[in-house]
């Protein structure tokens, strides 16, 4: 394939990534702005907001479960089916929340409708990243994996560029009225990008490595069993590298907007739009760390930007206390393009983990075991040690995010440079 089927190919893994991450992390920023008022109003606001964070960890609960069984299908049939498949169904769990009674309207049951489509909507996510991200490493020519590779993450800055986009957009529409009717607006338009996110993910291949494996190996029958067998070490370990990254990023896609609306009284427009440019700042640094790897190597890339997350921890929130409009917007601009020298090289590190006929089952259940024991958890602890203290003070939560650095430091160590090398279980699942 030429380097503008190898384009078309990273483009689309990107596209579709972006849409299904509108959806996952739309729902992270109406946690944190509304659906404390809509759907735990009889709450304390701080215990609402508690509530608001555990429903959005609930869809990480479901995440390794989707990617075992995703996986599974995806190392067996294909990659490019079930990406389809996690495309379609997350992003109607997305519109269907759009239309959810309030709890004003019905009462218990609008909570339990609430968890239910974000656990669904978490199952198909579960396996959507690892196939992602695999259709561009695997049809990526050699020295350039990671840079095809990362164009499938910069979904996550873009998709939290239109989250935020159509959060603060229907916020100016609906003005008074966001609480009655404007949250809905971006959640409804899940479907018009799914249609979208589809168009641009059917013109592309199965994966040529993928093809011929099967054709010259076959499948196993269950790719999961073989990988944790064999390879359970590095699944640990790539959970553990992931763990910290999610405890940073998502604390500070989330768990700041409602520290900075709620606990410091900064603007809402303020935060989004300081998102929207960490964003934009993530996607480039994306870029620029996935090629540095290929260039020098995973390890030293991904290990310097672990220990970032960890030295950045205090300085975040030191900065946002200011209250200072440019010091936010600097403290989010270094935040999230910092921590790109882990996430840019990610898609290449994951997949060079695993054979090929197991890595679809490795490299999701891998990389969701951190996302959920990371990410999922961590605007709701944040928020918890937050109220802990009487004064309510930021410190144990950048303690919490050293924390979460040190073990992704440590594990990357302990697994050493990926780059070039044979993965542990070549012989038996190439």
């Amino acid at each position: 394939m030429g380097n503008s089927g190898v384009r078309r190919v990273a483009f689309a893994s990107s596209a579709g990534n972006a849409v299904e991450l509108y959806d996952f992390l739309l729902y992270g920023t109406a946690s944190a702005l509304v659906f404390d008022k809509l759907f735990f109003p009889n709450f304390d606001p701080r215990i609402g907001t508690l509530l608001a964070f555990a429903t959005f960890g609930a869809g990480f609960l479901a995440r390794p479960l989707g990617g075992v069984v995703i996986g599974h299908f995806g190392d067996r049939i294909g990659r490019r089916a079930m990406l389809v498949l996690t495309l379609t169904m997350t992003g109607l769990c997305t519109a269907l929340i759009g239309l959810l009674p309030t709890y004003g309207s019905i009462g218990i049951a609008a909570p339990v409708l609430l968890v239910a489509l974000r656990v669904v909507q978490g199952f198909f996510l579960g396996g959507e990243q690892g196939g992602a991200t695999l259709m561009a490493v695997e049809h990526a020519p050699p020295g350039r994996t990671a840079w095809y590779g990362s164009w499938t993450f910069l979904g996550s800055p873009f998709g939290l560029v239109l989250a935020n986009s159509a959060m603060a957009a229907s916020t100016a529409v609906s003005g008074d009225a966001f609480l009655s009717w404007g949250w809905r607006l971006p959640f409804l338009f899940s479907l018009v990008l799914v249609g979208v996110g589809l168009y641009v993910r059917l013109s592309v291949e199965e994966s040529p490595e993928f093809r011929r494996v099967r054709a010259e190996r076959g499948a196993l029958r269950l790719p999961v069993v073989d990988v944790v067998r064999r390879s359970w070490g590095r699944v640990l370990l790539g959970a553990g590298v992931n763990l910290g990254f999610n405890m940073f990023i998502f604390v500070l896609a989330t768990f700041v907007v409602s520290y900075g609306t709620k606990e410091l009284g900064l603007p809402r427009s303020v935060l989004l739009n300081a998102g929207l440019l960490g964003a934009g700042a993530q996607a480039v640094a994306i870029l620029a760390f996935a090629r540095l790897s290929d260039r020098i190597g995973r390890l030293p890339v991904m290990t310097g930007g672990a220990v970032f997350l960890g030295v950045f921890a205090f300085p975040l929130f030191w900065m946002l206390e200011t209250r200072s409009t440019v010091l936010v917007v600097v403290a989010l601009l270094i935040g999230f393009a910092g921590s790109a020298a882990v996430f840019g090289p990610m898609p290449a590190y994951y997949a060079e983990l695993f054979g090929t006929r197991v890595r679809y089952s490795g490299v999701s259940l891998s990389y969701q075991l951190g996302a959920v024991l990371g990410g999922g958890l961590s605007p709701l602890i944040a928020a918890s040690l937050l109220t802990a203290t009487p004064t309510h003070d930021s410190w144990p939560v950048s303690l919490y995010l050293v924390a979460g650095a040190a073990v992704s430091t440590a594990c990357l160590l302990a697994i050493g440079e990926t780059l070039r090398r044979a993965p542990a279980d070549a012989t038996a699942a190439r």
